[in-house]
């Protein structure tokens, strides 16, 4: 898998307003990263457990689609059933979560991952189990369908004001 910075494959907002950034894509593997601010951080001033739980999940849930190909843009949309997460350590700093695909069937991916702080130290471990999914069925049993990226257009340039008299 190459690391490199990367536009996330599927549209979620909440990924986004976190700040977390997509750095490695592929082979059953995925590597998510993210700088910690104050938004972050609890009453004792490290990363709060719920934004090391999400990173965990996140980095999973795109470890199991990056090997998974579907009629949707290549990727499958993917819901998590279970998640299991020890807190090894206080994550502070820039946070690295990598997530691996352990066993896949055709609807579940088993996967686990760890977060590592800029100091290489083990913060965070989970497993999980995730569901491939087509669609989400919602209220009234409506599907939802999946909210791809949207390739970055490039600027259009202003047209140079009229200067005729």
């Amino acid at each position: 898998m190459k690391l490199e910075k990367q536009p996330f494959p599927l549209n979620i907002p909440f990924v986004e307003e976190l700040g977390f950034e997509l750095w490695g894509f592929g082979d059953g593997q995925a590597e998510l990263r993210m700088d910690l601010s104050d938004k972050h951080l609890n009453s004792w001033r490290v990363a709060h457990g719920g934004v090391v739980m999400t990173l965990l999940d996140v980095a999973m849930a795109h470890a199991a689609r990056s090997t998974r190909p579907s009629e949707t843009h290549g990727q499958p949309g993917i819901a998590t059933i279970e998640m299991k997460t020890s807190f090894v350590r206080a994550a502070e700093g820039r946070l690295r979560a990598q997530g691996k695909l352990l066993h896949r069937t055709m609807t579940l991916a088993f996967c686990e991952a760890r977060i590592i702080d800029e100091h290489d130290q083990l913060c965070a471990h989970a497993t999980g189990t995730f569901k491939y999914l087509r669609a989400l069925p919602t209220t009234g049993r409506h599907l939802k369908p999946l909210q791809h990226a949207v390739p970055p257009q490039p600027e259009a340039e202003s047209p140079e004001p009229d200067t005729t008299p």
